[in-house]
């Protein structure tokens, strides 16, 4: 930890950082950090881009880098928990859907957009990971997303019904379904719900599998630990992302630019080079040289937030 709050970075003196709440469509209140210039004319209307966390991230840690750093840049930026997450409301705890993660970018336009110091015309979204393919959910029927950037992306739909890399077979598929319902039922019995396995282990050597040492060493240590992330969710949340595809119109965010932001040796690239694919222009896709998953997260000198200020500055 780097401070009393578990912030895994420090506040800049260039920035003030304001904790804001607001009720998502269902009515779950969201608990979000408003991130603006200390100088910020508050008195005009300025550009604003929302920042969503990685899949079992917290606003505290990277998705606060990148609204600290786009705040310094003049935009008004909110980096916000996901429902039933971090400080976000809703019961049980940890549970992950496609709808209500989706929702949750649309819920930060609604906020944004009413704030008198943003202009509604230029609102725009980056998704880290998992968040990455959330925001494009929401760019696909919200049009008040104007540009979408998504960094280290993975689309946790495909993931976890086609197994990672494509991989599930239909024997491992029907296995799932069998264990989902078994857990189902023990969840309405009143037991605690089921965890799915910890995605970042707490402990790690040099025969961890490698993309969990990856994560490990991003959740699991001072780096990037929280308490809120886990990186654990509800076993039976499984369920609804098996079932309901995230991008199956991303070709329909056209004419509004998307923006793929991958590592070159990212386990996960191909997640992005295929959303690439299916999207239509504009589109571009930024590959950084030597860098993984999750340096993306963290690293100052990893993280293009030259091109994610041109980017956003350019198409809104």
């Amino acid at each position: 930890m780097t401070n009393k709050d578990n912030y895994i970075f420090e506040l800049s003196d260039q920035v003030v950082r304001k904790t804001v709440s607001y009720k998502n469509r269902y009515g779950i209140t969201i608990a979000a950090d408003l991130y603006t210039a200390k100088d910020m004319n508050m008195e005009e209307k300025h550009a604003a881009v929302i920042i969503g966390p990685p899949y079992g991230g917290v606003k505290e840690q990277g998705p606060g880098i990148y609204a600290q750093e786009l705040a310094k840049r003049g935009f008004v930026a909110l980096a916000f928990d996901p429902s039933f997450n971090g400080y976000s409301g809703g019961m049980p705890r940890r549970i992950s859907s496609p709808d209500f993660f989706v929702e949750d970018f649309s819920a930060a336009v609604d906020f944004v957009g009413t704030r008198p110091f943003v202009d509604r015309e230029k609102i725009g979204a980056i998704g880290i990971c998992g968040s990455g393919g959330f925001a494009l959910s929401a760019a696909q029927v919200d049009v008040r997303i104007k540009a979408v950037a998504t960094v280290s992306m993975y689309d946790i739909s495909r993931n976890m019904s086609q197994g990672f890399g494509d991989s599930m077979t239909r024997e491992a598929w029907d296995a799932t379904l069998v264990a989902l319902a078994e857990a189902r039922y023990s969840d309405f019995e009143g037991n605690e719900p089921m965890l799915a396995g910890r995605g970042a282990p707490i402990g790690f050597d040099e025969n961890t599998d490698p993309i969990g040492r990856e994560f490990g060493e991003f959740y699991a240590t001072p780096r990037g630990y929280h308490p809120n992330s886990t990186t654990q969710f509800t076993l039976t949340s499984c369920m609804s992302f098996m079932n309901f595809p995230l991008l199956s119109q991303i070709d329909r965010i056209s004419p509004r630019p998307i923006l793929f932001v991958i590592g070159e040796n990212a386990h996960s690239r191909y997640f992005s080079e295929d959303a690439y694919a299916q999207a239509a222009e504009p589109k571009e896709l930024l590959v950084i040289p030597d860098t993984n998953h999750v340096d993306l997260y963290d690293k100052l000198d990893k993280i293009p937030f030259d091109k994610l200020e041109t980017f956003f500055r350019t198409n809104m």
